[in-house]
């Protein structure tokens, strides 16, 4: 069975990944379940760059077809930011209730129609063969007045989306994962590992 590391430590995106990868002929390990340490340098000027770098890195140093994602909020009204600099926004030790509440004061006025917003995620995919693939989607709403909801994770709270009337927080994970940009672009990832993977 082939061995697939998705380049990442983050408990939450596993349980996702598991999730929506579970058809999948594979054994499916975090990096810390597969023991692999990378200090990687994130310099891509995209997500899908980023997301490279990270997949080919952990994919040489393991020998094993790995994934990696990256995936960032992008605000309309900000010009695109915090975008690829979402995790490290106001610094990477800041909590995500701190950025959270600053996001509704730099929106502070703003109406519903120009506070729009979308989580980007792009995922690679590195064989050690050299094949790379990339697969990206968004998830689509606008930024809130207030933090609300005990589901997901970082912005999420304050990420209302409109065709559920709710804030991504609220949402099961059962029903963020139909509509979010990591669920989105896995299904994409899925097709093309289906069609790469040998039997």
């Amino acid at each position: 069975m082939t061995r697939i590391i998705f380049a990442t430590g983050n408990a939450h995106k596993m349980e996702e990944i598991r999730e929506i990868l579970r058809d999948l002929p594979c054994e499916l390990l975090s990096m810390k379940e597969a023991g692999i340490e990378c200090d990687i340098v994130e310099d891509g000027q995209t997500f899908a760059e980023n997301a490279m770098i990270k997949a080919k890195a952990v994919c040489e140093a393991s020998g094993c077809v790995t994934l990696a994602d990256d995936s960032g909020l992008c605000v309309d009204y900000l010009d695109g930011a915090p975008g690829i600099y979402s995790a490290r926004w106001m610094g990477e030790e800041t909590s995500y209730h701190v950025k959270n509440n600053e996001l509704i004061r730099l929106l502070e006025g703003v109406p519903d129609e120009k506070r729009s917003a979308r989580f980007v995620c792009a995922i690679a995919c590195a064989f050690p063969d050299g094949r790379a693939f990339t697969a990206e989607a968004p998830y689509e709403g606008r930024i809130g007045y207030e933090e609300k909801g005990e589901n997901g994770f970082g912005y999420d709270p304050v990420f209302y989306v409109p065709e559920k009337g709710r804030y991504s927080a609220e949402l099961s994970p059962e029903e963020k994962n139909e509509i979010s940009h990591r669920g989105k672009a896995l299904r994409n990832m899925y097709d093309i590992l289906k069609r790469e993977l040998p039997e």
